[in-house]
């Protein structure tokens, strides 16, 4: 009956009563993956346990990277049935809860078994933001010393509100010659060299 209601409330995402009945993620997550995570937040948030769930989404990632499991489950040739199977004894070897395995049998039961990594990825961002962390992501051409990293920590701190927490992290991709690139929130900046080259040759061929 469980499997079924999470079911339920992915089949028919669209529907205005579901939305009442949905316990809303503090952020959306979009994409079908997104859809699967957000009612897997809602049953683990009435349950109460979405911290239960996060470890759980933990145990579930090192599964599916798992070669052996991995080639029968994400395999398009092999029958549902036998994929949800042998996925069912792993989860059961793991110990995971009634609710994770709702997730994986409604996931196999819509042949979207390949999207697990989606909503696992998802779901971490929905509880990040649950905990009022705010991801930032910031690219440079090259690694930034202590003095920069401390002046940038100042600098997007100033873009979160009361109860934010920053969780950043750092990249270095030596194609965009300098400057930054910086993705926070449901914020992106493009302010890489690369970027200002070609904004200003496409001016250039333009004129």
């Amino acid at each position: 009956m469980a499997a079924l209601g999470l079911g339920l409330q992915v089949r028919q995402f669209s529907t205005s009563v579901l939305r009442q009945a949905l316990i809303r993620p503090p952020i959306d997550v979009y994409g079908v993956g997104g859809r699967y995570a957000t009612a897997l937040f809602s049953a683990a948030s009435k349950q109460k346990k979405l911290e239960q769930v996060e470890k759980e989404m933990g145990t579930l990632s090192s599964l599916i990277k798992d070669p052996k499991l991995s080639s029968i489950v994400m395999n398009p040739h092999v029958k549902r049935s036998l994929k949800l199977k042998y996925f069912g004894a792993a989860m059961t070897k793991a110990n995971l809860s009634p609710i994770t395995v709702n997730l994986i049998t409604v996931l196999a039961d819509n042949g979207r078994l390949t999207l697990t990594a989606d909503v696992i990825g998802a779901f971490a961002k929905m509880m990040s933001a649950h905990r009022g962390e705010v991801i930032c992501t910031v690219t440079t051409a090259h690694p930034l010393d202590e003095a920069n990293l401390a002046d940038l920590k100042v600098a997007l701190n100033g873009f979160l509100t009361k109860g934010e927490t920053l969780v950043l992290e750092t990249k270095s991709d030596t194609p965009i010659l300098g400057g930054m690139i910086v993705s926070i929130g449901d914020k992106y900046v493009d302010m890489s060299t690369k970027t200002k080259i070609h904004k200003l040759t496409k001016i250039i061929r333009d004129s």
